[in-house]
């Protein structure tokens, strides 16, 4: 409403803001602010003054005393031009509009043209205080902006920052601050923001917390290990074989007449299904090992007490296996013992192959490798490295494919098997892992069609039925030689232990749950170690920029070819004005990095 009607030359209020009247007909023509004309209906507008108005550019700034005006009025009500001329001794088009513009910021007047509230004291008090604060807060926001930009952060805004390290760990979607930069919320994006700006060093590695993983060991009191009745195997020499560096001896091997033993680290004896340690390894799933550091899946205190080698003599679950000419296993036997264990290196023991017991023990393992061979394994040999990081010193090594290494493998894979068979002989619930052929099996003699051949590989599962294992060519597995570091080898070795004590078995139902529970989280370890030996071989090649080596050719399609780096068991895609031959070689050169996209761009040299 208004107490004056439309009429040229008047100034009016549409929506916000001031309009000339330059006509009055059916409809009413106005002029804004730019010069731009619009033709609006009577009630779209408010009449603030009946004019002569000749420009918007005559409302300018009006010298009046609002403080004196705002006291005499406080809590009674008046008008627009009551205000102005209380405020200005006059009432023009220019203090109608600066009078207005008062009442509109809302802090000392209210309403509308014709009902116009004067504030109390307290209301001005307390909108005051609060324009103020947050006056302040966009002024602190402005400055740690400024800040970001010039990369001189204060311990304050590193509290700030944490809403964008959300996103860097795939925990949070949205970022003010990415907004007010105007990046895209991403974790890719956000992990390169928190770099750029210190609050990341180069080398944070942020995926095992990305995929919801623990970073710190078991804090778990752990038990002393009960006394029981164990067979004494002291008097056969027992070879705890690993990489070198390894943490966690949990199996060993040894040779008695023409029984090949496996023992393994004895976790079961401490760890009773469903107990506080059985849960929390349950939601671990298994070790995570990046190059960094590993988290255990069970208290280190337990790898202490039960780690072969690590005393004198140590307790495991041992197995004992015999096998006939084809490589079939004929007999198991499964006894809590007592061992004597030394520990070694697959490149030491390499050296021993043909000395006893380890000719033997070769002959006995390879026997087994070709029964599995024969029934259709997979034969995949892809570079592999090691990726370990000692003080900041990125460390990447070939795994070479020793003899030693090989026989330990089949020996594990021997207990897997044989313990799945007696599972099912003996009607015991276990956690069996099982694989689907690939659709068009074949035997890959050269790198590329090994690397065309892992595509076809169907991923293993695991499940609490036995079914066949097509990559390792067994029909039946359970994995069974890894307790201290997979929770699944540890709910087999608690069934073992229940049975050949003669205890009620977890039944199918409970293996199940367990195999679920697992699932998941096995799944986001393997992603984390995927992604953190990738992160770091960006930055070693970030950090070498003058990096070269070599490829091979494993795929071409039209004008890109795949190359695989053996070097660093790294692949890339290489655009090429003609096609490669398969398996050939070609020198390459570091091009690009880019850390958080994990990706490295190549050129051939």
């Amino acid at each position: 409403m208004s107490d004056f009607p439309p009429a040229p030359g008047g100034l009016a209020l549409y929506k916000i803001r001031p309009a000339l009247i330059t006509a009055v007909t059916d409809k009413i023509d106005i002029q804004l602010e730019g010069g731009k004309s619009k033709r609006v209906r009577p009630k779209d507008i408010a009449v603030l003054h009946p004019g002569p108005l000749s420009s918007l550019s005559d409302l300018g700034p009006q010298d009046g005393n609002l403080d004196e005006a705002w006291e005499l009025l406080s809590g009674s009500e008046t008008n627009l031009r009551e205000l102005a001329e209380l405020m200005f001794n006059d009432f023009s088009p220019a203090t109608a509009w600066a009078t207005w513009e008062i009442v509109a910021d809302g802090l000392y007047f209210e309403g509308t043209p014709t009902q116009i509230t004067a504030r109390t004291e307290e209301q001005v008090s307390a909108d005051r205080d609060a324009r103020a604060a947050k006056a302040k807060a966009e002024q602190e926001w402005a400055d740690f902006l400024a800040r970001l930009a010039a990369k001189t952060l204060i311990d304050d805004d590193r509290k700030k920052l944490g809403e964008v390290e959300q996103v860097a760990l795939g925990r949070a979607e949205k970022s003010r601050i990415l907004q007010a930069l105007g990046h895209q919320e991403s974790p890719q994006n956000a992990h390169r923001m928190l770099v750029s700006v210190g609050y990341w060093t180069e080398n944070h590695n942020p995926y095992p917390e990305r995929h919801g993983l623990a970073l710190d060991n078991p804090r778990i009191e752990v038990p002393r290990l009960p006394s029981e009745e164990r067979r004494d195997l002291t008097h056969l020499a027992a070879f705890a074989i690993d990489d070198e560096g390894s943490e966690d001896p949990d199996d060993a091997i040894s040779l008695d007449g023409d029984t090949l033993w496996v023992h393994v680290a004895d976790v079961a004896a401490l760890i009773e299904p469903d107990s506080e340690l059985d849960l929390d390894a349950r939601q671990r799933a298994a070790n995570l090992y990046v190059p960094e550091r590993i988290v255990h899946m069970l208290p280190p205190e337990i790898t202490s007490q039960l780690g072969l080698g690590l005393q004198d003599i140590s307790p495991a679950l041992s197995f004992g296996m015999t096998l006939d000419n084809q490589g079939a296993i004929t007999h198991l036997e499964i006894a809590p013992s007592l061992i004597r264990a030394s520990r070694h290196t697959y490149a030491e023991i390499n050296e021993r192959l043909d000395e006893a017991p380890f000719r033997d023990i070769v002959a006995l393992t390879n026997c087994f490798l070709q029964r599995r061979k024969a029934a259709g394994s997979a034969s995949i040999d892809l570079p592999e490295v090691s990726v370990r990081v000692v003080e900041g010193d990125i460390r990447i090594r070939p795994l070479e494919r020793l003899g030693s290494r090989q026989m330990v493998t089949e020996a594990m894979l021997m207990v897997g098997e044989a313990v799945a068979q007696y599972g099912v002989e003996h009607e015991i619930p276990l956690p069996f892992a099982s694989q689907n052929p690939p659709d068009s099996p074949q035997a890959p003699v050269d790198l590329a069609g090994m690397y065309a051949y892992r595509r076809q590989m169907k991923p293993s599962r695991s499940q609490s039925q036995p079914e066949p294992h097509a990559g390792l060519g067994l029909a039946a597995y359970t994995r069974a030689t890894s307790p201290l570091r997979r929770y699944l080898d540890l709910v087999a070795h608690q069934q073992l232990r229940a049975h050949l004590r003669g205890d009620e078995l977890m039944a199918i139902g409970q293996i199940t749950e367990r195999v679920a529970a697992v699932d998941g989280t096995t799944g986001a370890i393997r992603k984390a170690e995927r992604f953190s030996n990738t992160h770091w071989k960006m930055l070693l090649l970030k950090k070498n920029s003058q990096w070269r080596g070599q490829g091979v050719v494993v795929e071409q399609d039209e004008q890109r070819a795949t190359i695989l780096i053996p070097a660093l068991a790294l692949e890339t895609k290489i655009r090429t004005k003609k096609p490669l031959e398969l398996n050939s070689e070609v020198n390459l050169a570091v091009r690009e990095v880019d850390v958080t996209d994990l990706t490295a761009w190549f050129r051939i040299v």
